[in-house]
């Protein structure tokens, strides 16, 4: 597969919006795709796991653009299945320190209803700092 065939990971999790991005909130809109899906047509946990960690990340590069945050810990509480149509992540951030901050996230259908929730403790690591780590990993390749 080559890189141009690759898709980006908002294109891999169905992203289809940001909905809003403000200092320490973010919300984002995806599609539940049938492929997404296992038995009964309920997306797979991974899948609204990564939708809501993503929105805790955008939250909590909103309030420091120069950062990429790396998830320390994330628990992820299921309360209802999540089902192929549109669904929003939202994810803000409770605290933040220079390097650690603490987020939490849910996901909900377009009725309002919680599927899932989430906490996270993000490490926010400078982003010239892992830029420079991964080119050095991928020229020893």
């Amino acid at each position: 597969m080559s890189a141009s065939t690759v898709p980006s990971l908002a294109s891999a999790l169905g992203q289809v919006r940001v909905v809003s991005l403000e200092s320490g909130r973010a919300v984002i809109e995806y599609e539940v795709g049938p492929h997404m899906c296992h038995s009964g047509g309920v997306a797979q946990g991974g899948f609204v796991c990564g939708w809501i960690d993503a929105a805790m990340a955008h939250a909590s590069i909103s309030q420091s653009p120069d950062v990429t945050p790396m998830s320390l810990e994330l628990k992820v509480s299921y309360f209802a299945p999540a089902r192929p149509g549109r669904v929003l992540a939202e994810g803000w951030i409770e605290r933040a320190g220079r390097s650690t901050c603490f987020a939490e996230g849910r996901l909900i259908d377009l009725d309002g209803n919680v599927l899932a929730k989430a906490t996270s403790t993000i490490r926010l690591i400078p982003r010239s700092a892992v830029e420079a780590s991964t080119r050095r990993a991928l020229e020893k390749k």
